[in-house]
């Protein structure tokens, strides 16, 4: 890395109703492949938008190596001999041949002879596999071979900078190892890439560096290992490890048990929880909340009941924060409750903790292949 190559300061993005981009400080060094994941609508698209300017900011400043290419008067036909962009739709031309499709920008913004652009596009083409394909129409190319051409032709131009705004999104699933395959390429050649997707494999693979984007801004910043292993912080643990999540909260001995019970096994249904896992859930709730730790804690009882649900590992993790000195619930002498709390759980760990609610007991409910 040889320095700073794009910085973003304060960047906000609002629109009507909704502002995806509050805050955004980021800068990108040379040579970085950034992978930037997040759920859909938490603004990663438009932060390309933005650094591309196809849209204005509302607030904040973006500068390429110092130069701020959002000020008033920037040309914005510089600022695309720079930054380069690739769309989840391909946008070649379509009355264009492959090797025209490539040549047209080199030839009309750089100057570049007609000779040279077609050396050089031949010489990129290659690189990714499609030298036979030079004098076809993008019309006569599968999907993968087009977005191939789409990453050729944004080459050409020699860009400082890379975006690719979902590029195998659009594409059949036989088609995306392809795509994946020439982004691998790009990225031995030293380009500096921004990388918006949804495929947490390729971004764990390709990427130098990875963003998770939340709360209008970079909510956490961090190498594939630290983000896809060990992330530091809870919403992105959460979107890591695709965990659907329940939090019901008890302040009363009066609480609503019913509306509990239904709550558990509505989040269960909506989130094709295994019956067993759900039945094993409720039976905890009913065990731990109303038969071991109301007749125990002080007035007024408060308890923090978190369920977290990966589906692929069909495995829920479960955290009880109550109040009160500090006590092990599972210390307690009703027998019949702790009996039925160790068979429909397992993992079981007590700690005691700083805060009001300072006790937490964490179970592990798994699903059983046998299980109905």
């Amino acid at each position: 890395m040889s320095g700073a190559l794009l910085r973003i300061e304060h960047l906000k993005k609002e629109y009507p109703g909704v502002t995806p981009l509050k805050d955004v400080n980021l800068t990108v060094n040379e040579g970085e492949i950034i992978a930037i994941i997040g759920s859909s609508g938490c603004g990663k698209s438009t932060l390309l938008r933005q650094i591309n300017q196809m849209e204005r900011a509302t607030a904040g400043k973006i500068f390429l190596r110092d130069e701020e290419i959002t000020a008033s008067g920037y040309r914005t036909d510089l600022l695309r001999q720079k930054i380069g962009m690739i769309f989840q739709s391909f946008n070649l031309f379509s009355h264009l041949t492959v090797a025209e499709n490539i040549m047209s920008a080199p030839v009309e913004l750089l100057g570049r002879s007609r000779q040279d652009a077609y050396d050089r596009a031949k010489e990129l083409v290659a690189k990714v596999g499609l030298s036979q394909k030079m004098l076809s129409y993008p019309d006569e190319l599968s999907g993968g071979q087009q977005q191939r051409i789409a990453i050729v032709r944004a080459l050409a131009m020699e860009p400082e900078i890379l975006l690719f705004d979902e590029p195998t999104s659009a594409l059949d699933p036989t088609m995306v190892g392809e795509v994946e395959a020439v982004i691998r390429k790009v990225a031995e050649m030293g380009v500096t890439m921004m990388i918006v997707t949804h495929d947490m494999e390729f971004a764990r693979k390709i990427s130098t560096r990875v963003l998770y984007m939340d709360e209008g801004g970079v909510y956490e910043d961090g190498s594939p290992e630290q983000i896809f292993e060990r992330p530091q912080r809870e919403k992105t643990r959460q979107f890591i490890h695709r965990l659907k999540v329940l939090t019901l909260s008890v302040e009363s001995r009066e609480f609503d048990f019913i509306g509990c019970h239904t709550a558990i096994e509505a989040f269960g249904q909506k989130n094709g929880v295994s019956k067993d896992v759900i039945r094993s859930l409720m039976l905890l709730f009913e065990e731990l909340v109303t038969q071991l730790l109301l007749p125990r804690l002080p007035e007024p009882p408060r308890i923090l009941w978190t369920v977290e649900y990966e589906s692929k590992s069909e495995c829920a993790e479960v955290s009880v924060r109550y109040n009160g000195e500090p006590f092990d619930v599972m210390e307690s002498d009703n027998e019949i409750s702790l009996r039925i709390v160790r068979g429909s759980s397992e993992h079981i760990r007590y700690a005691a903790e700083d805060g009001e609610l300072s006790n937490c007991l964490s179970l592990t409910v798994r699903h059983h292949e046998g299980n109905k």
